[in-house]
């Protein structure tokens, strides 16, 4: 459990014990009127109101935290993948990572934003190439040979085969 969830149910805790803690003090029979059971548990409301929200926001911040943690793990593990093996197929990788296709295309798209994969995709076969941008600056596409043209920052496109080719220099 991430350190976010983790302060967020001690503050819902200890929130919802002070709130709890006051209400039977002020009903447990030590506060003879009326007026002054509802002023004591008003007040143990007061304190323990912005813990249990606080303990909320919190909780919510760490679910999010945990959420971006997974993403960032399954981006190690492709990286892992590709530099080792130099070639796998994108659709056994998505079975290991647990996404569909359309999840590991955003997958590959996020870590080429970021700058971290270079290499190209053929989307045909299915399959995610390792390639040094050195090799890449020859002008032409890895797979067919053919002449490269630049598709965006950081992306060429094979006219002739339509492989995805992604450098990070």
């Amino acid at each position: 459990m991430n350190q976010g969830k983790m302060l967020g149910y001690i503050l819902l805790g200890i929130g919802a014990g002070i709130f709890l803690l006051g209400a039977l003090w002020a009903l447990g029979g030590s506060i003879e009127t009326q007026g002054a059971r509802i002023l004591a548990i008003a007040f143990a409301f007061i304190i323990a109101a912005p813990l249990v929200g606080l303990g909320m926001y919190t909780l919510s911040k760490g679910r999010l935290e945990a959420v971006e943690m997974a993403q960032i793990r399954q981006q190690q593990k492709l990286l892992g993948l590709v530099q080792t093996q130099g070639k796998v197929d994108i659709s056994m990788a998505a079975i290991e990572l647990g996404l569909n296709r359309d999840q590991m295309k955003q997958l590959i798209y996020d870590l080429i934003g970021k700058q971290l994969f270079s290499g190209y995709v053929d989307w045909d076969d299915g399959v995610l190439y390792s390639s040094d941008a050195s090799k890449l600056k020859s002008g032409t596409c890895p797979k067919c040979g053919g002449q490269l043209t630049l598709a965006g920052k950081g992306l060429v496109k094979c006219p002739y085969c339509g492989s995805e080719i992604f450098t990070t220099s």
